[in-house]
């Protein structure tokens, strides 16, 4: 018979918490096995989300985003930007980062019919029709950085022109409040940004679609064109050597293969993001409005910003304004980003190796790796005095404690180390609880141990959520790539072939989740990236 965590332990902890404040300190938790998080707490949502920032994968599975977070380009980092002639923008305009996601707006395919401009045609800077036979109307500008350029990164997959959430984080920084009929109007999306950030030194704004790209206010201010290039245009059919079936499908395919090079930690690392001044909508104190609008939905998946309050919204916004402005305090010097990348790092396999043992087999040999596992989890912290109420509360705080006790930080820093604090003591509490069962466990039925362990590793992964436990099972072969499905190329599988960014006409109001199950929740796949396609 399994018992309780807490007498398995010999644990007198105590009476169990009522009600977790979201952001409380460690020095108000109480260290009872048995009580799990409050149902609104958000630590684990804004650990995540901070831990994911840049990075193409976790951003393509969640796509509405719920970060602000003010950041810079360096100097000397290159852009790119393709057109149809060779004129230098004077308007505010879109780059990419990598030249295989600019060069998809120099090909000059046709647009099919009724399908809105994007971007839009500027009459007054457009060239006239190209005559020269000898040229294209491929042009491909680069531009280089002469000094760092202040910008402000909108995370989620936040130029997915979609109605379903992924652009809500820019339509309340650009219209104040969520616009969802709006999705496509990205021309007057951009010139209000630019309007905004001018009266507080934003330079420019950082999306994600297919890869990144950064929506550039002036091209005349802290960059200079470095080439711009009449480049060969990408002919429709077949062409060669190499042989495709499709030139176009083999470019599509190539701007999907350079976002993936930013799956993952670092990500786009040529983007420096300031965690001191970290903005989350996750942060129930900054925006209590939607922790009821959450609780009524299904899952991380249906997360959005429509229902936020309008005092929220003005909240959000003057934290936002003083980011730049430079009041909100110079930080504390943790650096967040590795804390919560060891944080992740020391848990991430061994919780996954768990949950694959106790998915195997039942026998008494993967019950021992099990408990091995358990006992690297849990032996830093392990005392011999066994005092298990101590061990809980070093498990819980070890990363954190000097930095609660002893540093001055910004509302930002505030917000992620609670986020670090809540999140590794949830872990610690799932630990130690499969820890303590295994350790009470005699060598009776080994079933009802792993049936209990099976139980709480799929509970506290699923409460966790993270973005690298996300991934092709079994792995693709060395001619495929593991895919996970993102706008616009949703529809990609044998017999379709994609489009580039910003083609075609807006998805449909209502998506049929029979149809178009990569719309709701999308998931890995692998898929073909020589030879014949199947993209």
């Amino acid at each position: 018979m399994l018992l309780p965590a807490a007498v398995i332990l010999g644990l007198g902890l105590g009476c169990v918490l009522s009600a977790q404040v979201p952001f409380s300190s460690p020095g108000d938790w109480e260290w009872d096995l048995d009580t799990p998080p409050n149902p609104n707490s958000t630590h684990h949502l804004v650990f995540e989300t901070a831990s994911s920032l840049l990075q193409q994968w976790p951003n393509t599975r969640y796509r509405n985003g719920h970060t602000l977070i003010p950041a810079y380009v360096p100097t000397g980092t290159l852009l790119y930007h393709g057109r149809s002639d060779s004129n230098v923008p004077s308007t505010p305009e879109w780059v990419a980062t990598d030249p295989e996601h600019s060069l998809n707006f120099c090909r000059g395919r046709p647009r099919p019919p009724n399908a809105p401009s994007y971007p839009a045609p500027n009459p007054e800077h457009d060239a006239p029709e190209n005559t020269n036979t000898n040229s294209s109307n491929c042009w491909h500008l680069t531009l280089v950085t002469t000094r760092p350029l202040t910008i402000l990164y909108f995370d989620g997959s936040s130029a997915a022109k979609m109605p379903y959430g992924s652009m809500d984080s820019q339509d309340i920084v650009a219209w104040g409040k969520v616009e969802k009929e709006r999705y496509f109007e990205e021309r007057e999306r951009l010139g209000v940004l630019c309007d905004w950030g001018r009266g507080v030194g934003v330079e420019g704004f950082v999306r994600m679609e297919m890869d990144f790209e950064i929506m550039l206010c002036d091209f005349t201010a802290g960059v200079r064109v470095e080439s711009m290039l009449n480049l060969e245009e990408v002919k429709r059919g077949r062409v060669g050597p190499p042989l495709h079936t499709n030139a176009e499908v083999r470019m599509d395919i190539e701007v999907i293969r350079a976002g993936a090079r930013h799956n993952h930690f670092p990500g786009e690392t040529r983007v420096k993001l300031d965690y001191t001044k970290f903005i989350s909508f996750y942060d129930t104190d900054l925006v209590p409005s939607l922790v009821g609008v959450r609780a009524q939905l299904g899952g991380r998946l249906e997360h959005r910003l429509e229902g936020i309050s309008a005092r929220d919204i003005g909240a959000v916004m003057g934290r936002l304004e003083s980011a730049f402005s430079g009041s909100g305090g110079s930080g504390s010097g943790v650096d967040w980003q590795t804390l919560i990348k060891v944080v992740k790092d020391r848990y991430a396999d061994r919780l996954e190796l768990v949950r694959d043992l106790v998915n195997l087999n039942t026998t008494k040999m993967a019950s021992r790796d099990v408990q091995g596992q358990l006992t690297a989890m849990v032996a830093p912290y392990l005392l011999a005095s066994q005092n298990f109420n101590a061990t809980y509360k070093l498990c819980a705080t070890t990363h954190t404690r000097y930095i609660r006790e002893t540093l001055a930080m910004t509302p930002s820093e505030k917000l992620l180390l609670g986020a670090v604090e809540g999140t590794t003591k949830e872990i610690c509490r799932g630990v130690i609880r499969m820890w303590g069962w295994g350790v009470d466990h005699d060598d009776g039925d080994v079933n009802e141990l792993v049936g209990a362990w099976k139980e709480e590793i799929e509970r506290l992964m699923n409460w966790l959520d993270w973005s690298v436990w996300l991934k092709c099972r079994p792995q693709c072969n060395w001619d495929e790539m593991c895919y996970l499905p993102t706008w616009p190329m949703f529809r990609w599988g044998p017999g379709g072939r994609p489009g580039p960014p910003g083609r075609g006409p807006p998805p449909p109001e209502d998506v049929d989740e029979d149809e178009e199950p990569d719309w709701i929740d999308p998931q890995p796949v692998c898929r073909k990236i020589v030879g014949d396609v199947d993209f």
